[in-house]
């Protein structure tokens, strides 16, 4: 395996300045092989998560390929979260990689919740379709964006609203008190399983989409008299996060995931705590990163223009992606040069010993028979 270099970028946003203490909004960095300048570079960014040093990086260095890690300037602030502006700041990464690192071939990569962003991004550089959030002004640096050539999804969320809404607690009667419940629609109650009916699966599906159509009522509401009065948004807190009943129940999309478990460990324990996605928003956020009525973060409709060859590799004992997810991705994707594959591991591959290679591989060996 080739020794790896890394080198950190650091560049302006279109929107944003620089920081008093001298931080670039956009950061990231570059591995590559060591001594040389690769002509394929793929590109990985979340919504929120640092993806700097992502684990891939390292892997695909390895193999001869460059590999940007990169943040928008909402790593760390999902609260504050707009896909318009985030669309921006990844195109600064890809641009930087055609036009300062020499690559010629991009690989847009899909990781974890980065599965829609990415998808986002592709799909405003082939058509220009993202709209400003509730009332704010278009944001010209989403025209001309650089598309990728290829794309690669692992361990993909089939989108942020989607997936927040299967994992609210459907049993939260009341938005401003975490402990009010209905009990009859708790996962974490044993009269109710598991293993779970399908007509409480049913029951509890319809009771989140329709928490999650209370709360945007209520942002549209707020945002309204918040500003009649002079405020442009406001923080708020959803509680309760981690109740989709297929945590609970391994029966429910089966695959090889601990059963009773989530990405935090004891699915009930972390549905009480105050860590997660999701728990704190402003007004603006829930609508462009949460809401199903107005969330442009849902993949469906952005990979519906993902016409370029496709890879899937999704995990056999993940906790938080399913089977029906990746087939829902897979089954959106434009192109007719797709292949999903599914690798034993966890959501990041860290088990079993050597999965991260086995995923490192596949990538390198689908990349090389399209480049």
């Amino acid at each position: 395996m080739a020794r790896v270099e890394r080198t950190f970028v650091g560049l302006p946003s279109p929107v944003v300045g620089r920081a008093g203490a001298g931080g670039h909004p956009c950061q990231g960095i570059w591995h590559t092989p060591a001594g040389t300048a690769p002509k394929v570079g793929f590109i990985a960014t979340h919504y929120n998560v640092d993806f700097s040093e992502h684990y891939l990086g390292s892997y695909l260095a390895e193999r001869g390929y460059g590999f940007l890690g990169w943040n928008t300037r909402f790593r760390g602030d999902e609260r504050t979260f707009l896909l318009d502006h985030a669309v921006a700041e990844i195109g600064v990464g890809v641009r930087w990689m055609k036009e300062e690192a020499g690559v010629d071939t991009v690989v847009l990569v899909g990781n974890s919740g980065g599965g829609s962003l990415m998808g986002a991004y592709h799909s405003q550089a082939v058509e220009p379709n993202i709209r400003p959030t509730a009332g704010l002004p278009a944001l010209p640096a989403i025209e001309g964006l650089v598309p990728g050539d290829l794309y690669v999804f692992v361990s993909a969320h089939p989108g942020r609203p989607e997936i927040f809404t299967n994992w609210m607690d459907a049993a939260v009667v009341d938005e401003f008190d975490p402990v009010a419940a209905d009990p009859s629609l708790d996962v974490f109650n044993p009269d109710n399983g598991p293993p779970f009916s399908a007509d409480f699966v049913a029951r509890v599906r319809a009771a989140q989409r329709a928490r999650n159509e209370r709360i945007t009522a209520w942002v549209v509401d707020e945002l309204e008299r918040c500003g009649a009065a002079g405020y442009r948004d406001r923080l708020f807190v959803t509680s309760r996060v981690w109740a989709d009943p297929r945590f609970v129940d391994p029966e429910l999309d089966p695959n090889n995931r601990p059963p009773n478990s989530c990405y935090l460990g004891d699915p009930a324990r972390a549905n009480r705590n105050v860590y997660g996605v999701g728990l704190v928003s402003s007004l603006r956020t829930w609508l462009s990163m949460w809401s199903l009525e107005h969330s442009q973060c849902q993949a469906a409709p952005h990979l519906a223009r993902l016409g370029v060859p496709t890879l899937l590799i999704d995990a056999d004992a993940d906790s938080g992606v399913f089977p029906s997810d990746a087939d829902a991705i897979l089954g959106a994707v434009a192109a007719t040069d797709k292949t999903r594959i599914t690798i034993a591991g966890d959501h990041y591959f860290r088990e079993p010993d050597g999965a991260r290679d086995r995923v490192a591989d596949t990538i390198a060996d689908w990349v090389a028979a399209r480049t």
